[in-house]
């Protein structure tokens, strides 16, 4: 049989001479392995997300033009209209708080709404971790979504009436101005 080595597997003994004698201590040997590859350059889901995102626009907007000046621009003006949205979404929820007349019943909602959101999920992690209790909640879920769509979704005057029922649930909420 031919035996293989591996040229990074290397075994060495440490000796020491005495009076002119090589004495090999076998006690004192060492293996030395190959240092493994650097880890690959990792990168998030969303940052991979992004770059997608943009050479697809790019391609795009290279398509729908024919020159590479006006694609510059309307990449610019899309960039800027993303900047200013959060500018614009922080001066309406100023604006809402502002309106508010009792802030402290509305800030007391917003923590118990998250406690009771950040409680639910402790609760639906302990339901998950149960051997056939999530089986039977998705088959039971996936029975009442088929049922919903079947009385509320499927013919027209049952849409209209569902519509209409949201709507006014929603001015219910909302209040009439």
């Amino acid at each position: 049989m031919a035996s293989t080595t591996s040229p990074s597997l290397s075994i060495s003994s440490s000796s020491t001479l005495i009076d002119g004698k090589t004495i090999r201590q076998s006690a004192a040997q060492c293996v030395t392995l190959p240092t493994l590859p650097p880890p690959p350059a990792v990168q998030s889901r969303a940052a991979k997300t992004t770059a997608f995102c943009r050479k697809i626009s790019r391609n795009v907007v290279s398509m729908a033009t024919s020159t590479g000046e006006v694609a510059t621009v309307e990449a610019t003006t899309a960039e800027t209209a993303t900047t200013e949205l959060p500018s614009e979404l922080v001066q309406k929820i100023q604006e809402a708080w502002d309106k508010v007349e009792d802030k402290y019943a509305v800030s007391s909602l917003g923590v118990a709404a998250f406690v009771l959101l950040w409680s639910s999920t402790g609760v639906v992690s302990a339901i998950d971790r149960l051997p056939l209790i999530p089986g039977v909640l998705e088959l039971v879920g996936i029975g009442y979504t088929g049922w919903f769509a079947y009385k509320n979704l499927i013919f027209k005057p049952d849409r209209e009436a569902l519509i209409s029922k949201i709507k006014d649930l929603y001015k219910d909420i909302i209040g009439s101005s």
